[in-house]
């Protein structure tokens, strides 16, 4: 079951679940979901790795390079070459609390995560989207992997909406909220070594 784009904006008074909104968004949301834009673009300069084993083994993801920054660089052009992959951060900083909120007066409280999707701009013009789920307990910006699968360039610029949240409630209880390093909204650990809690 999904929150409406209204609900959502209901909930957000109290709970913050999307800071720094467009004022589109606030004042006049299309359809069930409400679209986020994208705030930085990095691209990978480096290897990662990942352990079978995170308790005794170190991992780290890759070096990255900034592309563009929208508080720093404003509107700028981003251009995504056939074949670029490229890791991008919404403006907006996302919140699933780590504790039950009265979503409804009809239905027991409950937690809530946010559900990510593409704007169909980005698969029109060739572009595959990749994101994860988003666990209770996280607060932060969201960052998701862009890839250009066209023959042609795919331009957009810093401050597009290019994505789609909705929220749903998790059904019975979770042993612990997130708590990983990506917290707050890291993009990558640049590189450096570290032990996954």
């Amino acid at each position: 079951m999904k929150i409406s784009a209204l609900k959502i904006l209901e909930l957000n008074t109290k709970y913050e679940l999307i800071k720094d909104l467009a004022q589109r968004e606030l004042e006049n949301p299309e359809g069930s979901g409400i679209d986020l834009r994208v705030g930085a673009v990095h691209k990978i300069i480096g290897d990662s790795f990942l352990a079978a084993d995170n308790s005794s083994r170190e991992r780290y993801s890759p070096k990255i390079e900034l592309v563009g920054d929208i508080e720093k660089e404003g509107n700028k052009l981003i251009t995504m070459k056939p074949g670029d992959y490229f890791l991008v951060t919404t403006m907006e900083t996302i919140h699933a609390p780590a504790e039950k909120i009265k979503y409804d007066d009809s239905f027991p409280e409950g937690f809530l995560i946010p559900k990510i999707w593409p704007r169909s701009s980005l698969q029109r013009g060739a572009v595959s989207f990749h994101a994860t789920k988003t666990d209770p307990g996280y607060k932060g910006k969201l960052a998701f992997g862009i890839k250009n699968l066209g023959t042609e360039d795919f331009k957009f610029e810093l401050g597009s909406r290019m994505f789609n949240i909705e929220y749903e409630p998790v059904i019975g209880d979770i042993k612990r909220a997130y708590s990983g390093q990506h917290q707050g909204g890291r993009v990558t650990s640049d590189g450096k070594k570290e032990v996954q809690n």
